[in-house]
């Protein structure tokens, strides 16, 4: 996700895109139109992690604001370059991507 241009949001990978709130792309909006949101989600957390893919640190859960858009989150980077995260609703069903959970990565 590193080559998406700040202010627009990437692709959708599976219902999720990322938008890069700042050029140095340490603050960005997590969009989520996942599994959770389909089937009827009331409300959705962002749970995300900063370091290596399985060596999270610094884990924190957050809601979600519902949009007209989808589910909605800003973040900003707290250490590292890395940010991982997944997604888990209020009935504790988690959407994790199949285990892959999903990155984002500021490039120097």
């Amino acid at each position: 996700m590193n080559s998406i241009k700040p202010f627009t949001y990437s692709e959708p990978i599976r219902g999720v895109q990322v938008k890069p709130l700042t050029e140095d792309g340490k603050k960005v909006s997590i969009l989520y139109n996942g599994l959770l949101s389909e089937k009827g989600a009331e409300l959705i957390y962002l749970h995300c992690g900063y370091g290596q893919q399985k060596n999270w640190s610094s884990t924190s859960e957050q809601p979600m604001e519902r949009t007209r858009s989808g589910w909605e989150k800003m973040i900003s980077m707290q250490e590292g370059a890395q940010l991982n995260f997944c997604f888990k609703d209020s009935q504790e069903n988690w959407d994790n991507n199949d285990g892959s959970n999903w990155t984002y990565r500021i490039s120097d």
